[in-house]
């Protein structure tokens, strides 16, 4: 971790990640990035999803989830930050000469060579199906669906560990806590995400959350009653509810599962992920 000096009052608490992996005086390239247009948190208009707004203008790179090129090697050019995502991508350049910006496993260098194949070195940033990767293996950008394209264990020092292969799924532990069954022809990458450092972070002042296009909460039992069920009282009252907190809309707010009864994919689910309590 980068400790600041406590120059400022903000400075005293921020602490950053080591940026050592990323190259330096690069510059995304051009056609691999999109606009990205900010919605605020709003569908149609209106607001959908509260305390989002403002924020850092910035754009989409495109990362290639798939990684379809098989069997035909990739040179690492440089290592980046992507403000779209927790972990750093890397710009593979292939032997055919194409671009693509991957997600960087943790220890991965310019000058690495990685590949995409059935039956490749179990190499840091190499992919292949589950079926070929050995029990214990740790891999990350994991298909659901084969051939739909990484869609889960993509952030900032995450990897799922292959426990078994039983019948035609492979059985892995995600970094939640949960083991779950997925087809053994789905694709992985070999090692973990860049950037562990991530959730240590202290972004030291309000205006960075600001950058980050986050704002401003304001707690219920600060607010009158017609805006809030917690709100109202003399002084600082007690929330006032038998049942515990409520949403702004009524709805119980903490120990509900949101998760539908009868989920296609619970078949999947060997073990649930670990719960967690709110104190």
């Amino acid at each position: 971790m980068k400790i600041f000096k406590p120059l400022t009052p903000s400075r005293r608490r921020m602490t950053k990640a080591d940026e050592s992996q990323l190259t330096k005086k690069v510059r995304p390239l051009r056609f691999l990035l999109e606009i990205k247009k900010s919605k605020a948190g709003r569908s149609g208009g209106r607001i959908s999803i509260r305390h989002r707004g403002g924020g850092h203008k910035k754009k989409y790179r495109v990362i290639d989830f798939k990684m379809d090129k098989i069997n035909i090697p990739a040179k690492i050019q440089s290592i980046e930050y992507d403000p779209s995502r927790s972990s750093y991508i890397a710009l593979a350049v292939y032997r055919d000469g194409e671009k693509r910006y991957i997600l960087a496993p943790q220890e991965l260098k310019v000058g690495d060579e990685i590949i995409t194949g059935e039956l490749v070195s179990l190499k840091l940033g190499n992919r292949m199906p589950l079926k070929n990767i050995p029990i214990g293996t740790f891999v990350y950008n994991l298909e659901l669906i084969p051939g739909q394209g990484g869609k889960i264990v993509r952030s900032a020092g995450n990897s799922a560990q292959v426990m078994a292969i039983e019948g035609s799924y492979a059985h892995l532990t995600l970094p939640s806590g949960e083991v779950r069954m997925v087809p053994e022809n789905c694709w992985a990458s070999i090692g973990t995400l860049s950037n562990p450092e991530h959730k240590f972070e202290n972004l030291g002042k309000a205006g960075r959350m600001r950058w980050l296009g986050i704002r401003p909460t304001v707690r219920g039992s600060a607010m009158n009653p017609v805006d809030h069920p917690h709100g109202g009282g003399e002084g600082r009252a007690p929330i006032g509810l038998r049942k515990g907190p409520k949403t702004p809309w009524g709805k119980q707010a903490f120990g509900v599962k949101t998760r539908k009864r009868k989920k296609y994919s619970d078949k999947f689910i060997i073990k649930r992920r670990k719960k967690k309590h709110h104190g």
